[in-house]
C-alpha cells in the first residue's frame, strides 16, 4: 500500500463516493436476473449472455465503430469479463488492479492495485435492497474478498481478518492444499455466493466440492460433496473410502442459476486422475455430471452423468443454458448442457427429465492393468457437433509431405474413436481432447425462442500412458544431511538458524510465497545483493525446496506478492493481508495408510501438440433450435495463418478457446475466435453482418450495457497472438492493450429513420 497516494486521494475519494452514489441509485437488486443490464459474468446469473436492446439490429450493426477506449498499460494478458452497473464499468489493468471507470467520459474513479492473484476471468457485485451495501466480492489466492464498490476499500469485516479461506472444509489439511480458487468468480443467489474451484488434475488433487457462502458474514452457508462421503448418494459408485484420496469433481467453469426457481445448475468436471482410474473403479458420480441443487439450501434435486467413470478429460466445462422450448404445442422450461466431445443433453429443469432420448451404447474395455472402463455411454438423439476419430482420410490437407508421413504412420499404429480408452501400449487420438469441442464461455441462448449458440473447436489430444513411480516428497536422510549442509555453509548467515531472516528474507513456508522456478532461478542467479550459487545440482535444489517447506511437484498460488506503484486514483493496494500459516504440510502425495489402493499409477500429458491435426473447419459457431432438436445453421469463424493462410472459410486450430458470444433481442449474436476477429451474425441465418479485427487478441467474454438510450458493446483485447495468428498489433494506428467500447455513430442510430 502506497500512504502517500492514499492520502493524496482522501478528498477525491470523498467526491467520487458521492457521484458513485448517485451515478448507481437507479440500479435494480443484483439479485434479479435482468437481461437489460450487464451485472453479472456472462451478463446475468442464467449465463445466456443474451441483452434485451432495441437498438443494434441487423440493419445497423455493420455501422458499429469504436466509441472510447481504455488502455490497461502494461503487458498483462488480462480474461477479465467487465461487469457494468449503471454508469460505473469494473475492469482490471494496471499490474492486475481493479478499476472502476466513469463509462460516460472513461475516466478512472479508484484504482485497488496490485491485486496479484485474483481471478483474472471476472467478479461479483452485490448490492442490498436498500442499496446501502454494495460490495464487488472475489477470489484471491485462495482466498475470498469483497471491496466496497464505491469506495474500492477492502471490507475488513467480511471472514475472518477480511478474508475466508477457500482450502478449509475440503477432507485435506489446508496448509497442504496448493491450489483451489476456481478459474470463474461465481454466481449469485439472493444473499449467497456459490462457487467451485479448480483442484488441479494430478493424484491425490483435493476434492472439488461446491460451497455457498454468505457475502456479508462470509459464513459458509452450505457444501454439496460431489465426492460422496459415507452415507450419502453416490458413495456407492467409488471405491470405499475413496473421498480421502480421490480429487477434483470440480465446477471449474460457468454455474449457471435459475433466480425464479431456485436451483443451480452445475457443470462438474472429471475425477481425478483424469486418463487412469484403477484407484477410483466406479461410474464416480458426481463426476461429469449436470447436478441440480436447491440454491438456497445445496440440497440435490437431480442429476445426469454424460460420462461414466471418465478417461479422457471431457469434464462439463460451458454453461448450463436455460431455455424455454415449444414441443408438440406444450411448453417446457428446459436446461441443456454441451460437452467437449460433441454431444448437447436436454433435460426438463425441475424434473430432470430428458427431453430428447438419450441412450446407453456399449464401448470397448480397457487394456490396462486394474482398470475397468464402464462398458456403456450415454448417446444424446440430438445431432453431434464434432467429428469423433482422426483418420488417414481426414488428416490436415495442408500438412507438408514430411509430416503427412510421420502422421500416416502414427495413425496406422494409433487407435482413435469415440470412447477408446487410453492404453500404454499404442497411442489413442481422441477427437475432440482435453479442450474441446465446446469450453467454458462457449455457450449462449436465446432463452424464449429456444435456440442454442455454441461456440467449437476440432481440436485433438494423443494420449499413452506411462508407468510412473508415486512421488516420494519425504527426504531420506542423506538428503536432509546434504541440505542442512547447503543451508548452514550459504544460507544461515543471511537468512537466520532457524530461517527467521536476518539480513536475508525469512524462508520458513516459502512454498506459499514462490513458484519452485522463482526459487530455483534465484538460487542459481542471485538477486539483489545475494550471490548466485551456480554450483547446486537440480536434486539439491528440490531437496533445499522440500526442506524449506515448498514442493516443486505441485502449483503453488502466489501470496502477497511485492507491490508494484499505480499511477491514478489509487484507494488501496494489495487486498487484505493473506495470514502465514502457522504449520506448513506437505501437499498430498500417496493413499492414506488404511485404504486399499492399486500398486501401480500411470500418466500421460494431455497431448494437445497439434490443434491442427484434422482437416477444417477448425471451429466454428453454430445455432441449435431446440424446438425441433436441428441444427439451424453453422459457420467457420476464427483466422490463422500457419495453414489455411488467413481463408477464414476454414476457422483457426484452437479457434475458439476463452472466446465468448453475446445474443440480442433484436436478433443480433456476437462471437470472438481467434485471431483478433470480433463478428455480428444474423441470428436466424448465420450470415456475417459485421467483421472487425482487434489490435491484439481477444480472450474473454464479451460485456454489453445501455447509456442514455445507447447501447454499447465492451471487448476484453489485452492479449497477444498466438505464432499461428497474424500480429496485427504492429500494424500502423494499432490500439494498445485494453477495453475497446463500440457503439452505433450518434447521427446514425437507425439508418432507416433517417432516410
Amino acid at each position: 500500500m502506497n500512504p502517500k497516494k492514499i492520502k493524496s486521494n482522501l478528498f477525491p475519494l470523498l467526491f467520487c463516493c458521492i457521484c458513485l452514489t448517485a451515478q448507481m441509485s437507479c440500479s435494480e437488486s443484483s439479485q434479479r436476473s435482468s437481461h437489460n443490464t450487464w451485472t453479472h459474468y456472462a451478463g446475468s446469473p442464467d449465463q445466456s449472455k443474451y441483452f434485451e436492446s432495441e437498438q443494434i439490429t441487423p440493419e445497423n450493426v455493420h455501422l458499429l465503430e469504436v466509441s472510447w477506449f481504455y488502455p490497461t498499460e502494461d503487458n498483462v494478458p488480462y480474461f477479465f469479463s467487465p461487469i457494468i452497473v449503471d454508469t460505473v464499468m469494473y475492469v482490471m489493468g494496471k499490474n492486475s488492479s481493479l478499476i472502476a471507470l466513469n463509462v460516460k467520459n472513461g475516466e478512472e474513479i479508484w484504482i485497488h492495485s496490485n491485486l496479484n492473484g485474483l481471478t483474472k476471468r471476472g467478479i461479483n457485485y452485490w448490492e442490498s435492497q436498500d442499496k446501502s451495501d454494495r460490495r464487488l466480492i472475489f477470489t484471491i489466492n485462495n482466498t475470498i474478498q469483497a471491496i466496497d464498490a464505491l469506495t474500492g476499500q477492502s471490507i475488513l469485516s467480511f471472514g475472518e481478518n477480511g478474508y475466508v479461506d477457500l482450502r478449509e472444509g475440503l477432507d485435506r489439511v489446508p496448509s497442504s492444499i496448493r491450489r483451489i480458487q476456481p478459474m470463474m468468480p461465481g454466481v449469485l443467489y439472493e444473499d449467497l455466493l456459490i462457487i467451485g474451484s479448480a483442484t488441479g488434475e494430478n493424484y491425490f488433487s483435493p476434492p472439488g466440492h461446491i460451497r455457498a457462502y454468505n457475502v456479508i458474514t462470509g459464513e459458509m452457508e452450505w457444501i454439496f460433496h460431489s465426492i460422496p462421503h459415507p452415507g450419502e448418494f453416490g458413495y456407492e459408485t467409488w471405491p470405499k473410502d475413496a473421498y480421502k484420496y480421490a480429487g477434483g469433481v470440480n465446477v471449474w467453469s460457468e454455474i449457471t442459476v435459475d433466480s425464479e426457481k431456485g436451483i443451480a445448475f452445475l457443470p462438474i468436471g472429471s475425477p481425478t486422475y483424469d486418463y487412469y482410474g484403477a484407484d477410483r473403479l466406479g461410474s464416480n458420480l458426481f463426476g461429469n455430471s449436470l447436478v441440480a441443487l436447491d440454491a438456497k439450501t445445496g440440497e440435490r434435486l437431480w442429476h445426469f452423468q454424460t460420462v461414466h467413470h471418465d478417461l479422457w478429460d471431457y469434464d462439463l466445462s460451458p454453461a448450463p443454458q436455460l431455455l424455454t422450448l415449444n414441443r408438440n404445442g406444450k411448453k417446457i422450461d428446459a436446461v441443456a448442457i454441451a460437452t467437449k466431445h460433441g454431444f448437447v443433453f436436454v433435460f426438463d429443469r425441475v424434473t430432470g427429465e430428458p427431453v430428447f432420448p438419450i441412450e446407453e451404447k456399449p464401448f470397448p474395455a480397457s487394456e490396462m492393468p486394474g482398470e475397468e472402463a464402464w462398458p456403456t455411454q450415454p448417446i444424446s438423439s440430438l445431432p453431434r457437433f464434432t467429428r469423433n476419430e482422426v483418420t488417414l482420410e481426414t488428416l490436415n490437407p495442408y500438412f507438408p509431405d514430411s509430416i503427412k508421413q510421420v502422421w500416416q504412420k502414427r495413425l496406422s499404429e494409433a487407435k482413435s474413436g469415440l470412447y477408446i480408452p487410453p492404453s500404454d501400449k499404442y497411442e489413442t487420438v481422441m477427437m475432440p481432447g482435453a479442450l474441446g469441442g465446446s469450453n467454458y464461455g462457449n455457450t449462449a441462448a436465446d432463452p424464449d425462442k429456444g435456440i442454442l449458440y455454441i461456440l467449437t473447436q476440432e481440436h485433438a489430444s494423443i494420449y499413452k500412458l506411462n508407468k510412473v513411480e508415486p512421488p516420494k516428497l519425504d527426504l531420506s536422510v542423506g538428503e536432509i544431511k546434504r541440505v542442512k549442509t547447503l543451508y548452514t555453509a550459504s544460507c544461515q548467515s543471511c537468512h537466520g538458524i532457524e530461517m527467521e531472516g536476518g539480513v536475508g528474507p525469512p524462508l520458513q513456508n516459502i512454498g506459499e510465497h514462490l513458484f519452485y522456478d522463482e526459487f530455483r532461478s534465484t538460487v542459481l542467479n542471485g538477486k539483489g545483493q545475494m550471490p548466485g550459487f551456480v554450483h547446486v545440482d537440480e536434486e539439491t535444489l528440490k531437496a533445499l525446496y522440500r526442506y524449506l517447506g515448498g514442493n516443486p511437484r505441485t502449483f503453488n498460488i502466489r501470496r502477497n506478492l511485492e507491490a508494484q506503484e499505480v499511477e491514478g486514483p489509487v484507494v488501496a493496494s494489495g487486498g487484505v493481508k493473506i495470514l502465514p500459516d502457522e504449520n506448513h504440510s506437505l501437499a498430498m502425495s500417496d493413499y492414506p495408510n488404511d485404504v486399499e489402493h492399486p500398486d501401480v499409477r500411470f500418466t500421460t500429458d494431455y497431448g494437445l501438440d497439434w490443434p491442427g491435426l484434422a482437416a477444417p473447419p477448425w471451429s466454428s459457431i453454430l445455432a441449435y433450435d431446440l424446438n425441433n432438436g436441428t441444427i439451424k445453421w453453422r459457420r467457420p469463424v476464427g483466422q490463422d495463418s500457419l495453414y489455411a493462410q488467413g481463408n477464414q472459410s476454414l476457422g483457426a486450430p484452437g479457434g475458439v478457446l476463452r472466446k465468448g458470444m453475446i445474443v440480442t433481442s433484436t436478433g443480433v449474436v456476437f462471437t470472438t475466435a481467434k485471431g483478433g476477429k470480433l463478428y455480428a451474425l444474423d441470428a436466424e441465418s448465420g450470415e456475417i453482418l459485421w467483421e472487425e479485427t482487434s489490435s491484439n487478441e481477444i480472450n474473454a467474454q464479451p460485456s454489453m450495457y445501455t447509456l442514455d438510450g445507447n447501447q454499447y458493446l465492451v471487448i476484453n483485447a489485452t492479449s497477444n497472438f498466438a505464432r499461428d495468428s497474424y500480429n496485427h498489433s504492429k500494424k500502423p494506428n494499432a490500439l494498445p492493450k485494453g477495453y475497446v467500447i463500440y457503439s452505433l455513430p450518434k447521427n446514425k442510430l437507425n439508418p432507416i429513420e433517417n432516410q
